[in-house]
Parts: structure tokens; sequence; C-alpha cells
């Protein structure tokens, strides 16, 4: 099968998109299957890697905004993963030669248009080139928040939704979310299998030591981002709940690449500054040494769509503490992963079991390594191969420049 991917997220970024992408690749891949992946890439000594295209680096955030080129060469499948330039452009591409597309709905656009004003201006581009006849208005209402900027966002998806011949939903929560803007595509959960634990040189006591942390304290992780869409407030003001009665916790957070000197100020102001860590984000083959050096994931986002996070942590056997009710299913065996309230007290003593009940512990992690057994690699990439075979086959023009 010709199968073409596009997403405008480069591969290397330390993000979720990325990961499920590249999962998404590899697999089928290695299954046999045709895939090219079209999305931005930097120069490497003169030269791209295939299906990269020119892209320049975005300052102060993680990402390259990449020209809006199409696909190339002749597909069964389209993938759209992404509603930026590239996967605009890949949707238009795959409308003009009746090629079926998948689209992946892997960001909460309204909840994200709150803290990312590329949102409303990547939303606007995408319905002008979709054929929205969108006025000054409508471009003025995406520019402030508000229920008029929602009402065009929610627009901007049933025109993405009529361009798609299934949308995929990596949760149950985001199926739901989605439900509305759908109409008649049909929308198939499937979400991102969690990667086998590497082997990893760091292990939990150098790690522990290269951070300055004691071999026999106890502590949380965090990893993703620590803008304010992942509720990193909440998160410290939890912590210093725990600290009350574990003043030898310490919590690490990976990947806080932006917003740095607030979480230094609220660290400061709920007195646990020299108790957190905050590291930059790591290639994703490192991550897993933090999760070996950690007692508990420690994860605040009620944002997301799935939460890779939740499943690479189980994966090493690390139990989670969320706070989102709607992504507590674990894929694959359907049970529940602790939560409690989004309250700083709620939530610390949540985390304060995970860390001293022994029994709790053990049925959790216990509990968490069966879902990531159940939903495997194997069984993603049998649904997924079994939803591509499943589209109507491409039109007469598909081979057509």
């Amino acid at each position: 099968m010709r199968i073409a991917h596009v997403s405008d997220s480069h591969l290397d970024n330390p993000e979720g998109v990325a990961t499920s992408v590249g999962t998404a690749v590899a697999l089928l891949r290695a299954a046999g299957h045709r895939v090219v992946l079209h999305c931005p890439g930097p120069l490497l000594r003169g030269r791209r890697r295939p299906g990269e295209v020119p892209s320049l680096a975005v300052p102060t955030r993680p990402y390259r905004l990449a020209v809006p080129r199409s696909p190339d060469a002749p597909a069964d499948v389209v993938h759209v993963h992404t509603t930026g330039p590239l996967g605009v452009a890949g949707l238009r591409w795959a409308a003009a030669r009746g090629v079926p597309t998948v689209l992946t709905w892997h960001t909460d656009l309204v909840a994200y248009a709150a803290h990312y004003p590329e949102i409303p201006i990547g939303a606007a581009y995408a319905g002008l080139r979709l054929g929205l006849r969108w006025g000054a208005r409508d471009l003025w209402a995406l520019c402030r928040p508000g229920p008029d900027r929602q009402t065009r966002l929610a627009e901007l998806g049933r025109c993405l939704l009529a361009h798609t011949s299934v949308l995929v939903a990596p949760s149950v929560k985001t199926a739901t979310m989605m439900a509305a803007m759908a109409g008649r595509t049909p929308i198939v959960v499937l979400p991102t299998p969690a990667a086998a634990p590497r082997a990893d040189a760091d292990d939990r006591r150098r790690l522990r030591a290269r951070l300055g942390i004691p071999a026999d304290a106890p502590v949380l992780l965090a990893v993703g981002r620590a803008t304010p869409e992942k509720n990193p407030e909440l998160l410290l003001a939890a912590f210093a709940q725990v600290r009350r009665t574990m003043p030898a916790a310490h919590l690490v957070l990976l990947g806080a690449r932006r917003n740095r000197l607030a979480i230094r100020r609220v660290a400061h102001r709920y007195g646990v500054a020299g108790a957190v860590r905050l590291l930059r984000p790591v290639p994703h083959d490192r991550v897993g040494a933090h999760y070996r050096a950690a007692d508990v994931l420690a994860f605040t986002s009620v944002t997301d769509t799935q939460g890779l996070v939740l499943s690479e942590a189980e994966a090493y056997g690390l139990p989670v503490a969320m706070v989102d009710t709607a992504l507590v299913q674990r894929p694959g065996t359907g049970t529940a992963r602790p939560v409690a309230e989004p309250t700083a007290a709620a939530y610390g003593a949540l985390l304060t079991r995970l860390l001293t009940d022994s029994d709790l512990r053990a049925e959790v992690i216990r509990d968490g390594r069966a879902a990531v057994a159940a939903w495997s690699g194997e069984r993603y990439l049998a649904e997924l191969v079994t939803l591509y075979a499943a589209l109507p086959p491409p039109g007469p023009t598909d081979a057509t420049p």
C-alpha cells in the first residue's frame, strides 16, 4: 500500500505529535508498506531526508514552518496529522485527486488557542485555503478570545472534516469532543501505542546523582511542556502538599523549555524551589532514564488529547496520577488510572498515597503494564491497516501530477 503521511511537526521535535507520527510510520514501513512522510526538515550537510520540505525555524518555538508543498508521488491513502501549511496542502491535494484521506486529531485547537497566538493565525490560513468565505469580521473574531473565536474554530473543524474520509481520535475523550463537528465523517478511536522500554546507560542511581537527588528520596516526575495549558501551577501546589508529609520529596520537570522563570517564581511562592529540578527537553530515546529514576508520574494537564507520556511511563512500571477524568481510561484493557479532583489538597493526597501505599502502587503498576502489553504496536498496526483497507479506492486521477 502506498501511504503519504503529512505532518507540520518534524520528527526530531520532542513532543507528542512527532512521537505519534514517527511510531505509525515506523510500524508501517517495517510491515512492508511504501510510506513517504512529508514534514518540515532542515538542511543537513546540504540535503534533506526523503519527504522533507524546506522550512524555517520559528523563534521561541521548538518547531519549523514549512513551505506548503503537496505530496509529490502517487498515493493510495493520505494520512494528515496537523492543520498547518503542510497538512492543509495534503488535504487539498488529496481532495483534488479523489484520494481517501485520514485525519488524526492530535491537538485541542480550541483549548490551545488561548495560549498560542499562532493557532488563530493558522486557523485563518487553513480556513481561507480550504474555501471558507471568511471576511474581515471572521478573521477579527479569530484574534480575540471568547465565544466568537470558538465558533470560528468549530466552523474550521467542520470544514477540515468535510475534506476527510475518516477521523482518527487518539482517545475516547477526543472522539467525544469531535463528535459534534464530524457530521457524516466516521470517527475511529486509535491511540498511539507505547514503545517498549529502552536499555539506557543512565540508570536510576546515576541519573539521580547527576541531578543532586538522594538515592532514597521520593521523586515525582512530569514530562512535557511546563506552559500554562499543562497546568503547572496545580502541580507545584500539590507538590507543596506532598512535602508537608514527605519533606525529602523532589519534583523533576522534564521538557521545560519555555515558562521557566514563571515556574521558578511559583515554586518559590510555595516554598519548594530547592526541591524542583527544571530540565530542558531531551531526545525521546533518553526519556526512559527519567521514568526509571522517578517513583510517580504527575500529570496535571486537562488539554491533552491522549497523553502519550501516560502509557510510556506505565511501560516502565511507573504509576501515574492525573486530574483529567476524561482521559483516565487506559488503551488496551480499559482499566482506569488513578485520578483526583483538580485541587492542591486532593491531588497532593493522591500523589502521597502513590508514594507511600505499597499495595496501591503494586496494583497501579500491574494494571498499567497489562494495558501496555494489550495495546501493542502489532495490534495498533493491524487496526490502522484495516482502517486504510476499508477506505474507498483512489480516483482515476491519482497519478496525475
